[in-house]
C-alpha cells in the first residue's frame, strides 16, 4: 500500500512496477541507475518510491505525438541527422568513420568510451551451430537469410541470452557480430580469426585477394552505415527490445525487416544497374529503360538528406583511392550525369555500396550483407537504451476502421 510521508507520497515496489509496466527487478535497476530514489519502509517491508518521480519516469516511456502528426517520438543519444550531415553522439560520423575503424566505433556509441585496441571473437560453440544452420539452407537462399538463422542459432546456445543487464548485452554484441561475418561461407582464404571484422567479411564476399585501399573503404562502409536515426530496421529492433526480447531476437527483428526490398535490398538493385552500363557502355540507355518501365533510377537520392549523402561522399573518396575501382566508380558517375538534366537527386550510399561490390568481383547482394553486419552495432546500441525505458512502451493502439459493433455472429 502506499506510504503517505509527510513530504511526498511514495509507492511501494509493486505499485512502482505496475505504473511502469514493468517488473519489481526492473524497479530496482531504475533505482541502482540513479532514474528512481529508493527508501526503506519504515515497518520494514521493502522499499518505497517517490510518486513524482515514478510518474515522471512514466511519462518519459509514453509516445509523444511528433509536430504535425501522431508518430510516435523516440528518444535516443545515438544519431543526429541534421541539415546534410549526421552525427554519432554529437560527433560527425563521417569524421569519425575516417579517423577509426569499425569495431572502435561500435565500443564507442555501446560504452562511450573509444578504445582503441578492439577484437570481437566469435565463441566456437555459437559459431559451428551457426555454421551448420546456414549449410541446411538451400542455395538459393540470400544473405539476409543466412545471417538470420544464424542469429538465431547462436542464440539459441547462449543459456544467459535472457539476462538484459548491460553487462551481458554488450557481451553478446561483441561476440554475435564476428559469428555472423565467420559463420558465411568463405570466397577465398580466410584470414586469423582474430583480424579486424573487415578483412574477415572480405574473404566471405570475394574470392579477390585484398588491397589496403579496398579494405579501408569496405571498412569505411561499416563504420558509416553502423547507425542512421530510426530506420524501419532500427524500429523494429526498438519495438522488440521493449517487449524486452533478447539481444539475440532483437537483431534478428531487424533482419527480418532488412530483408523487405524498400529497406535493404536498394544496393543490390544499384549493383545490376551499374552492370549492365558497364556491359552496354551507355548509362543514359540504362537509366531511360529504368524510367521507361515506370522503376526508379537504383542509388540516387536520399529522403532525409536535400543535398548530398553525406555518407557517400565518403565512401566515394575511398572508392578512388581502390586500383580496381576506376570501371564502377566510371559507370557511377555517368548514372548520376545521365539524370543531372532532370533531376537534382545524388547518388546515394547504395550507389557508393554497389561501386565498391561492383569493383571487387563480390555478388550483388554484397551490399545488403554489409549493411546487415554494420547495422547489427548500431542496432544493439539501440536495445541497450531501449532496455533502459519502461517495458512495451512503443505498443500503439489501432484507429479501427470496420464495421461497427454490435453485429450479428456468423
Amino acid at each position: 500500500m502506499t506510504d503517505h510521508s509527510a513530504d511526498a507520497p511514495r509507492l511501494t515496489t509493486r505499485e512502482t512496477a505496475d505504473r511502469l509496466g514493468v517488473k519489481p527487478a526492473t524497479v530496482y535497476a531504475y533505482a541502482s541507475r540513479g532514474q528512481l530514489t529508493s527508501r526503506r519502509d519504515p515497518e520494514g517491508r521493502g522499499s518505497t518510491f517517490d510518486a513524482r518521480e515514478v510518474e515522471a519516469l512514466a511519462r518519459k516511456g509514453r509516445r509523444e505525438p511528433a509536430a504535425g502528426g501522431d508518430t510516435p517520438r523516440i528518444r535516443t543519444r545515438i544519431t543526429l541527422i541534421d541539415g546534410d550531415r549526421y552525427y554519432f553522439r554529437g560527433v560527425d560520423a563521417t569524421e569519425l568513420a575516417g579517423r577509426h575503424h569499425y569495431e572502435q566505433i561500435a565500443e564507442w556509441l555501446w560504452t562511450g568510451t573509444l578504445h582503441t585496441e578492439v577484437r570481437f571473437t566469435a565463441p566456437p560453440e555459437a559459431l559451428a551451430a551457426a555454421r551448420r544452420s546456414i549449410e541446411a539452407l538451400p542455395e538459393s537462399s540470400g544473405s539476409a537469410d543466412r545471417l538470420r538463422v544464424a542469429a538465431i542459432a547462436a542464440g539459441v546456445t547462449d543459456p544467459l541470452r535472457f539476462d538484459l543487464g548491460r553487462d551481458a548485452v554488450l557481451g553478446v554484441a561483441r561476440m554475435l557480430i564476428p559469428t555472423l561475418v565467420d559463420a558465411l561461407p568463405p570466397c577465398g582464404e580466410p584470414p586469423h580469426p582474430d583480424a579486424p571484422i573487415a578483412e574477415r567479411l572480405w574473404s566471405r564476399l570475394t574470392a579477390n585477394r585484398p588491397d589496403t585501399a579496398s579494405l579501408r573503404a569496405l571498412d569505411l562502409a561499416l563504420s558509416l552505415l553502423i547507425d542512421h536515426d530510426l530506420a524501419a530496421s532500427t524500429l523494429a529492433v526498438r519495438v522488440a527490445a521493449s517487449a524486452r526480447a533478447h539481444p539475440y531476437a532483437v537483431v534478428s527483428a531487424g533482419l527480418g525487416t532488412l530483408d523487405g526490398p524498400l529497406h535493404g535490398a536498394a544496393s543490390g538493385l544499384a549493383h545490376r544497374m551499374l552492370a549492365e552500363v558497364l556491359e552496354r557502355g551507355s548509362a543514359a540507355a540504362v537509366v531511360a529503360d529504368h524510367l521507361r518501365a515506370g522503376r526508379p533510377v537504383p542509388g540516387l537520392g536520399h529522403r532525409l538528406y536535400s543535398g548530398p549523402d553525406p555518407r557517400a561522399e565518403a565512401l566515394f573518396a575511398a572508392l578512388e583511392r581502390m586500383p580496381t575501382a576506376g570501371a564502377a566508380l566510371g559507370a557511377a558517375r555517368a548514372v548520376e550525369a545521365a539524370t543531372a538534366r532532370q533531376t537534382q537527386l545524388c547518388g546515394n550510399v547504395d550507389l557508393a555500396l554497389a561501386t565498391l561490390s561492383l569493383a571487387s568481383r563480390m555478388r550483388p547482394e554484397a551490399g545488403e550483407t554489409v549493411f546487415a553486419v554494420a547495422r547489427t552495432a548500431g542496432w544493439i546500441a539501440h536495445a541497450l537504451e531501449e532496455y533502459g525505458e519502461p517495458g512495451l512502451r512503443l505498443r500503439t493502439s489501432g484507429q479501427y476502421d470496420g464495421p461497427q459493433p454490435p453485429r450479428a455472429v456468423p
